[in-house]
């Protein structure tokens, strides 16, 4: 007779060590896995009470661990952490490969016409935001006029970083076009996410002790978090919009695609959807999700307050967003 399963198993942290690059990428790629977007509502409830019920300390009659672990991983990719709501489908990490693959493979096969870029870069934002509401913090909600701020100057700096890198490139080789997606996504990034994070910069995020008590709030750890973010999601993009317009740039020249230039458009979304099943879980895991800082790089004011309330404490933690 198999024994139940204990109930110590600490389903509030990941399954592997978050203190190495290879643990964090094993839970990112999990995390992405694209193939949580064709789960059925059936499956996503069933992982919902699964998870439920061993909080609650009831253990669902054969549970096995590895059972209860892809549960936790179903339940994560579509649950909300803070609210506990359902989240908008194409707002979930798991979605991000099928959804990036599209856009960013039409952002590099239509990038030869103003309207062309225009469009595709909208559309680029438009899904971000989207992305950055659905996954936003429950500790620092965001309003309209924060959503919609963000929103227009992320698009506004992507279409005219895109216009204005398209007219300095016309009179160069064509390769070099191709990189001008690449520029618009980077500029709009460095934009979007410290916008549609400015109440953090303003207020800051909360940081803890080793063992998750709560000691304030920091701007400076919200800077810190906020930066790896960017430049985790400018790694994402390197790959997905370097690698295809050289290969796409090589196979164009060939007689295959001048006979049939129809197939310009699934080539290039499926060259950069084989680059992000990769990219998009190794860069999600170059910083540690729940990120750290010593207290001498606080705040002097927080710093106060720690060596007065947890004298112990030399560093703080804190969940850096994704």
């Amino acid at each position: 007779m198999s024994r139940d399963l204990p109930l110590d198993i600490n389903i509030k942290e990941p399954q592997w060590d978050q203190s190495t690059f290879v643990g964090r990428a094993k839970h990112f790629f999990t995390v992405t896995d694209p193939r949580n977007v064709l789960l059925s509502s059936a499956a996503l409830e069933d992982a919902r009470r699964i998870i439920e019920n061993y909080r609650a300390g009831i253990v669902s009659p054969g549970l096995t661990e590895d059972e209860l672990w892809r549960a936790k991983y179903i339940y994560d990719s579509a649950f909300h952490p803070d609210t506990g709501e359902k989240m908008f489908l194409i707002g979930r990490m798991s979605a991000q490969v099928p959804m990036n693959m599209t856009i960013t493979g039409c952002m590099l096969t239509f990038y030869r016409t103003t309207p062309a870029v225009v469009f595709w870069q909208w559309v680029n934002q438009s899904f971000n935001a989207i992305v950055n509401y659905t996954n936003r913090s429950g500790d620092a909600p965001i309003t309209v006029n924060q959503l919609g701020a963000a929103y227009v100057s992320a698009t506004t700096g992507a279409v005219v970083t895109a216009l204005g890198l398209k007219s300095l490139t016309k009179h160069l080789p064509a390769i070099i076009g191709r990189f001008v997606p690449f520029a618009a996504v980077a500029a709009a990034n460095c934009i979007n996410i410290p916008f549609m994070r400015q109440r953090e910069l303003k207020y800051g995020i909360p940081v803890t002790d080793e063992d998750g008590k709560r000691l304030g709030e920091s701007a400076k750890a919200a800077q810190q978090a906020i930066a790896q973010v960017v430049v985790s999601r400018i790694g994402m993009a390197v790959p997905a919009m370097a690698i295809p317009p050289v290969i796409m740039n090589a196979l164009e020249k060939r007689a295959f695609l001048k006979r049939f230039p129809v197939f310009n458009a699934p080539i290039q979304v499926g060259l950069v959807g084989f680059c992000l099943v990769f990219a998009t879980p190794l860069c999600c895991a170059l910083f540690p999700q729940k990120s750290s800082m010593k207290v001498s790089s606080l705040e002097p004011e927080l710093q106060a307050l720690i060596q007065e309330n947890s004298p112990h404490t030399h560093t703080v933690y804190f969940n850096k967003g994704l």
